[in-house]
């Protein structure tokens, strides 16, 4: 594990493999850990940044608001203080997010855009869900405890749930050993998510990209796909038995295309 200072804040993150480098840009609550799963298998093609986002793992968790474009400068500070002018981008849900930010204001930086489960504007559907996340974190008072209990459901599918009680009961596990979110983190990230709107910067991503979602994904379902078709050079994948978090329902799957996406834009 490794720490710089970029952007007024200390950013925690992990390095792994060799080649081009790829930022890994995590989901909401989590950690630079979330990506485990897919950093096995690009490490071989690629070097593997993965950080922990401003209020989550041991990166700084300063006071004041959030939002997705300030978390993706935070991306481009990091990148600028390691020196990395250009690199492959990849990111689930807020993740994604992110991405888009980064990717329309720092566009030079970006050599490929993977987004996963993401979304271009919050509507009122994906308000009420965050909201119920920010319910349940208050009333248990334990940010892992609300995303295994109240996040989880939303994420993987009810198969899985019935199939593989205990791969469930591993994630879960996985979940309560990393480093805890505060709640009040949690609120701040949270309302990143509610604020989200990088809608009328996506014609301003030239990166070539790659968009997917999972079929049975409520919150951020395939409704999104066709505004986020107005990044140009873009390319749409659908997981078909997955949810929202592919990188955990299907993983060979997930790694086998992502990969292939990847190393297409390498070169």
């Amino acid at each position: 594990m490794s720490k710089v200072k970029a952007n007024k804040l200390t950013i925690n993150y992990d390095q792994q493999g060799a080649g081009p480098p790829l930022i890994l840009i995590p989901f909401l609550t989590a950690d630079h850990a979330c990506y485990a799963f897919q950093v096995a298998e690009y490490a071989k093609h690629f070097t593997c940044i993965s950080l922990d986002l401003r209020g989550t793992g041991e990166s700084d968790n300063p006071q004041g608001e959030y939002s997705t474009e300030i978390l993706a400068d935070d991306v481009a500070a990091f990148m600028q203080v390691l020196s990395i002018p250009r690199a492959h981008i990849a990111g689930l849900s807020l993740g994604a997010t992110v991405g888009m930010w980064l990717a329309a204001k720092y566009p030079d930086t970006v050599a490929s855009l993977s987004l996963h489960s993401g979304w271009p504007k919050t509507d009122l559907y994906m308000k009420v869900v965050i909201d119920g996340f920010r319910v349940s974190a208050k009333a248990l008072g334990n940010v892992p405890e609300m995303v295994i209990r109240a996040l989880f459901p939303w994420c993987l599918t009810p198969d899985l749930y019935a199939a593989k009680p205990e791969y469930i009961q591993a994630l879960s596990d996985f979940v309560r050993s990393r480093p805890a979110q505060s709640v009040e983190s949690f609120m701040q990230q949270s309302n990143a998510v509610l604020t989200h709107d990088v809608e009328s910067r996506l014609t301003q991503i030239t990166a070539p990209t790659l968009i997917t979602f999972g079929r049975h994904d409520a919150a951020t379902s395939t409704r999104f796909a066709e505004r986020l078709k107005r990044i140009r050079n873009s390319d749409l994948l659908i997981f078909e038995a997955c949810s929202h978090a592919p990188i955990y329902e299907d993983v060979a799957t997930f790694n086998e295309k992502t990969l292939a996406f990847l190393k297409s834009h390498s070169a």
